[in-house]
């Protein structure tokens, strides 16, 4: 269940910014359709920065709701509080979740003994799996190597959704590590290369628009069949561009209304409304990947 082709999945929202049931329902069997690993409920690209932590427990106990055991669910449950990540984690103990994905303390700009000390106290407060997730340019801060390999001794933690796009990293995590520890892209466009270096999957944005290509491309990949995980990935590469033109999730919720996936592309103020430039960007990515407009989903 965290391997493969992971979907970051976005939050539909209706008119008024509301939690829209009827489209997340739609976009979860989507995924059960095309066969993708897992979903992670409001992470950054399910706009965790702009819901209430209400908003967010309600998003990802309604995901669990509709997904019926049909695929596993992974709870964004980050926080720049330590006090508040664990109590965010904890509330999903024996909720159904199956793990849970930790973003590193965004603002504060930790060091790195202060970033091992916050994995560290929500790893010994939980007993749900907890995957890292590093992703500087949004946080402010680095998750180092080293001092990923200090908390990969702790048995809950099983893994990092490693978002540098930065591949050196790969081997410089997995020399110090366990065999088992579990290195996850979080960028789509050097994903491909992230798993045949030795990576074992992507949480993706592209997988809210292409989950069947997404999933075609992990599972060649992860087979050693890296002529065909090409071919396919060859059609999407202008998609995983186009869709950070803008601050994600912008795009990505855009795509997802334009091909009949959800029903508005509502987004939350600090996040405004797509510019046409962008649109005609996206246009063109997604004829280049042969994704119709409107197209039968399932």
């Amino acid at each position: 269940m965290f391997t493969g082709s992971i979907v970051a999945l976005i939050t539909p929202m209706d008119e008024k910014g509301q939690i829209c049931r009827s489209s997340l329902k739609k976009l979860i069997d989507y995924h059960v359709f095309n066969k993708t690993t897992a979903i992670v409920s409001v992470g950054t690209t399910g706009e965790s920065a702009t819901l209430s932590q209400e908003e967010h427990i309600n998003v990802v106990m309604l995901t669990l709701e509709l997904s019926n055991k049909r695929i596993p669910v992974i709870a964004g449950t980050g926080a720049n509080a330590t006090t508040e990540a664990i109590s965010l984690t904890k509330r999903f103990e024996k909720s159904g979740i199956c793990g849970c994905l930790t973003v590193t303390p965004y603002y504060n700009k930790p060091t790195q003994d202060g970033l091992y000390e916050h994995f560290k106290a929500i790893s010994e407060n939980t007993e749900l799996p907890q995957i890292l997730y590093n992703v500087p340019s949004r946080t402010g801060c680095d998750l180092l190597p080293k001092t990923v390999a200090r908390l990969a001794k702790f048995k809950n933690i099983i893994g990092i959704k490693e978002a540098t796009g930065d591949l050196s990293r790969i081997n410089q995590i997995k020399e110090i590590v366990k065999n088992d520890f579990l290195l996850i892209s979080g960028d789509d466009a050097t994903a491909l290369d992230f798993i045949q270096l030795g990576g074992s999957g992507v949480i993706s944005v592209t997988a809210n628009i292409a989950a069947k290509e997404m999933v075609k491309i992990c599972s060649y990949a992860l087979q050693g069949d890296f002529i065909n995980a090409r071919s396919i990935n060859k059609r999407l590469t202008l998609l995983h561009e186009a869709l950070f033109i803008e601050p994600n999730p912008i795009p990505v919720k855009w795509l997802a209304k334009k091909i009949g996936l959800i029903k508005n592309a509502t987004l939350r103020l600090p996040m405004t409304p797509i510019l046409n430039s962008t649109r005609l960007q996206l246009e063109k990515a997604i004829q280049y990947a042969n994704i119709s407009h409107k197209q039968k989903i399932f």
